[in-house]
């Protein structure tokens, strides 16, 4: 077996060699789209250049995103089932105390990180994040999930991203517009909706990898 590591070796050097070479080799200046973005901010429906290319410009590489991190969830349910509600010991008082001054300021910062993502550094998978820590949280202290949250409320709550992602897509090429592309009076509210309903599913979809098999209202 001592061979097999020995081989190894030879491959993980040339493959850092390969990457170094690469990075070395980059031109010190690129010719890259920021000016095309520039000029057409102002039809995007937000200020800030990042999030009008992921929700706008470029929104179908979003969509599969959310799309790939609902299909990680569904590989990990694949593993098997567990109950929803956790019957074990408590959690103690500090965890008690620390979620209950936690999660309230996690959720005024997801609220935060979504609002100020059309004009400065944030959006939907930021919030999403932040908004899953509160909800991993909220697990630790409450144990698992509430009976009857287990089932059609959490689903919805995970799909609903992607399926507004995708009304909105069908929407468009409905009025005779291509995939994604918003008209430029409601490309604003469109994208404050999207990721807003994103905001919920991504957090939603980490607090669930968080509990690991798909969870069930059994005891």
């Amino acid at each position: 077996m001592k061979w097999r590591r020995w081989l190894l070796l030879p491959l993980i050097l040339a493959l850092a060699a390969g990457l170094g070479y690469t990075v070395l080799s980059l031109p010190d200046q690129v010719q890259g789209l920021q000016g095309a973005v520039a000029d057409q901010l102002e039809k995007s429906g937000v200020s800030n250049p990042v999030t009008a290319v992921l929700l706008n410009f470029r929104g179908y590489d979003t969509l599969l995103e959310m799309v790939v991190l609902l299909l990680a969830l569904l590989g990990v349910w694949s593993l098997g089932a567990q109950p929803a509600v956790r019957t074990e010991s408590d959690p103690g008082p500090v965890l008690d105390i620390l979620t209950r001054l936690l999660v309230p300021v996690l959720v005024l910062v997801a609220a935060y990180l979504l609002w100020a993502g059309a004009h400065a550094p944030g959006g939907a998978f930021q919030a999403g994040a932040v908004l899953g820590a509160a909800g991993v949280l909220w697990i630790l202290t409450c144990g698992r999930l509430q009976h009857g949250l287990a089932r059609l409320p959490l689903r919805i709550a995970l799909v609903a991203g992607v399926a507004t992602f995708m009304a909105i897509a069908a929407l468009a090429l409905q009025t005779g517009r291509q995939l994604l592309e918003y008209p430029p009076v409601q490309a604003g509210s469109l994208i404050l909706l999207i990721e807003a309903i994103a905001t919920v599913s991504i957090g939603v979809t980490l607090a669930t990898l968080f509990l690991g098999a798909a969870p069930t209202d059994k005891e």
